[in-house]
């Protein structure tokens, strides 16, 4: 199911979107870098459901998106003052955090991990939907696993087809470096996957 999101219609673009997200489906959607494709991060059904679509090896962790910085406990166990600097300063944007996860949060979010990957997109559409589902997203690029992540709604379309319950047509996303990854479990921190946020923008605030 396709859904087009123009200024006229996006609130209830995000209405029905949220309403399928609570149900345990799957939403396609525009980032600040490529289209995610998501579910609500404490369904674990819905999660499961993410993994198939994107024919995804279950032991790959899936980050998960908030909709502001202050959500962030709902998703972490604790937050270290160092983590909340990085957020405040950087967040929305090109920075992914790694947490202990929250007890909330589904072993199928993390691999089976004992951490959790967490970020606040800056791309306006996005974070409404976030925010209209009322809870964060597990989510990850809208693609089937080793494919090209896509810029357009017509690449979802292509990629994922009807395993996806509904696609939010945001026009064209601006692609772009991945989010820096940060690792804030270990001492000292260190950065797992480099991208827009350079080290030297990290370290003073650790």
């Amino acid at each position: 199911m396709r859904l087009a999101v123009t200024p006229s219609n996006r609130e209830e673009a995000l209405s029905r979107a949220a309403e399928v997200l609570r149900k345990g489906g799957l939403v396609a959607f525009p980032t600040d870098t490529v289209y995610g494709v998501g579910a609500l991060a404490f369904l674990e059904e819905a999660v499961e459901r993410l993994f198939q679509a994107k024919i995804r090896d279950r032991g790959k962790a899936i980050p998960v998106l908030l909709s502001r910085v202050e959500e962030l406990h709902r998703v972490v166990r604790t937050v270290p003052p160092a983590a909340w600097r990085l957020a405040a300063s950087h967040w929305p944007g090109g920075l992914t955090i790694v947490l202990e996860k929250s007890p909330l949060v589904p072993d199928a979010v993390t691999g089976g991990g004992p951490t959790v990957a967490v970020r606040v997109p800056d791309h306006p559409l996005a974070l409404r939907l976030i925010e209209v589902a009322g809870a964060p997203l597990a989510a990850t690029s809208a693609n089937l696993s080793g494919q090209r992540s896509p810029t357009t709604a017509d690449e979802v379309e292509q990629s994922l087809g009807d395993a996806v319950d509904l696609l939010l047509d945001g026009g064209l996303c601006p692609g772009g470096i991945a989010s820096t990854v940060v690792d804030m479990t270990v001492h000292p921190p260190k950065i797992l996957r480099p991208g827009p946020i350079r080290w030297e923008d990290i370290a003073p605030m650790l």
